[in-house]
């Protein structure tokens, strides 16, 4: 078993080693009760521990910590009394949520558009995207809309891709200065799809990756869902830590490393060329798989956008790099289009494992990207120019409302990595919620539980108003009379 990960026995039990493993070093020095049951609801909010998984016997558990077995019983107690656990005599002790939370996933959410309990609309901060461009995607619908009959004429499966849409992507790559055969991409459902079937093919239980952190966080529940051991590279306001990256790389020699250069999500740093060369040589050196997430790249909002990653290897080549990309944030994320660009051979076997999953992408959302990519240079500076008057918004929202919290201006990207000054942004989140609003606490992009307390992530991606009256009711909640306190809320679902 691989800890540190979602816990999903056969058995729906968890046994003292494995969750003993879990708990932090502090916990495991001094096990008093109170941080005991803080670290235990800690896990279940993580999504570390699964709910309704039955927690080690009172006497078991405080074997393995090195307690008595009244720290344990009192630790129980506690969880219960907060509704985290729940015990029947005889059956033991097993996880839940008290009443009012409800499990990760997008039925959690109040979405664009949904209501909070008391009726208020809900402000949606946790999605870094934005709405579909009305226009935009309504003139691709009309130019897809004849192809139709043709395409449905054959049984619509295309487990690599349409083929005129992975020639766009191709020709997209080598006007980027990347040099691509339609046979190098493979055309997927997102990019997270896409990132999936890396990690599938590539990388097997207890193997060793290396990420950014912060990182994009539904990279990293992929990571644990695959059991991978995880090393990171940090990632400050002021960019990239180089020299431990090259250092982590030769130390670990990882299978796989997962970067986000362009506009990186969620601090918005864009790494230099200088460092994107070291990154190359110090990967390939090591034999390590360079996955470049360019979901991002094209919101370039205050400088050029960048060129490829893999353009950089020159003649040394770049075999050993893979790129994916999509429309999601371009465009709408419920488009669900997404690529990858590899060697023709990896696209081949990668398509291959695709299909035990997943036959085909959908035909008709692929029918329709196709347009979107061919205008993508013409439509974009309008998007672009929409989200630097949504970013002044934002600023101008936060320096009103918050003065005391600090952030660094991203050159691209879609948010603002927010210093709260203190470790508290969990608690924040939570009564954010009961406010209406949701949104990316730190944790949520951190490798390791408890890192980031200090930051929110907070996107610009809704109108104006809309996130001046997020913001407001995310500064009433901080500046409320009772002192929020560190502490972890439920684990929201963010894009």
């Amino acid at each position: 078993m691989a800890y540190g990960r979602v816990v999903q026995t056969a058995d729906r039990t968890i046994g003292s080693r494995p969750l003993t493993a879990m708990l932090p070093a502090e916990v495991l020095a001094r096990p008093g009760y109170r941080s005991l049951a803080d670290a235990v609801r800690t896990l279940i909010l993580d999504g570390r521990i699964a709910l309704h998984v039955r927690l080690p016997a009172e006497r078991e558990l405080a074997e393995a910590l090195g307690a008595s077995r009244a720290t344990v019983t009192a630790a129980y107690d506690l969880l219960r009394e907060s509704g985290y656990v729940r015990s029947r005599r005889g059956s033991g002790t097993w996880t839940e949520l008290p009443d009012g939370h409800r499990p990760v996933g997008a039925h959690a959410l109040v979405g664009a558009g949904g209501y909070q309990a008391d009726g208020e609309p809900g402000i949606d901060l946790a999605i870094a995207a934005m709405g579909a461009p009305g226009d935009s995607l309504a003139d691709a619908l009309a130019r897809a809309a004849p192809r139709l009959p043709a395409l449905a004429r054959d049984p619509g499966y295309h487990p690599f891709g349409l083929p005129d849409l992975r020639a766009a992507v191709a020709d997209r790559f080598t006007r980027r200065g990347l040099p691509t055969r339609p046979e190098q991409i493979l055309v997927t459902a997102g990019a997270q799809q896409a990132f999936a079937l890396v990690v599938s093919l590539l990388c097997r239980p207890g193997d060793r990756v290396v990420t950014e952190n912060p990182t994009y966080a539904n990279a990293l529940d992929a990571l644990r869902h695959a059991r991978l051991r995880t090393a990171s590279v940090p990632v400050s306001d002021a960019g990239w830590e180089m020299e431990i990256a090259e250092s982590t790389l030769h130390q670990t020699v990882p299978r796989l490393a997962y970067v986000i250069p362009d506009f990186h999500n969620p601090t918005g740093a864009l790494m230099p060329a200088e460092q994107r060369l070291r990154l190359l040589a110090a990967s390939r050196a090591c034999g390590t798989w360079l996955v470049v997430d360019e979901t991002i790249a094209d919101i370039a909002l205050d400088v050029p956008a960048p060129p490829p990653l893999a353009s950089l290897a020159g003649r040394a080549g770049a075999d050993h790099v893979i790129t994916i990309g999509s429309l999601s944030k371009t465009h709408w994320g419920g488009l669900r289009v997404g690529w990858i660009r590899a060697t023709a051979k990896m696209v081949t076997e990668l398509a291959a494992v695709r299909v035990c999953a997943d036959m085909t992408g959908s035909v008709l959302d692929q029918a329709v990207s196709l347009p979107l990519l061919a205008d993508l240079d013409r439509s974009l500076p309008a998007r672009l120019a929409q989200l630097r008057v949504q970013r002044a918004a934002l600023v101008g929202s936060l320096q009103r409302h918050t003065p005391e919290w600090s952030w660094r201006l991203p050159p691209g990207g879609l948010s603002l990595w927010v210093d709260l000054g203190e470790p508290v942004s969990s608690a924040l989140a939570e009564r954010a919620h009961a406010a209406g609003v949701h949104i990316g606490r730190g944790a949520r992009f951190g490798v390791d539980p408890g890192t980031f307390e200090h930051r929110l992530r907070i996107p610009y991606t809704l109108p104006p108003d809309r996130l001046d009256e997020g913001v407001r009711r995310l500064a009433r909640a901080f500046h409320e009379g009772v002192p929020l306190a560190p502490g972890v809320d439920r684990p929201y679902w963010v894009a």
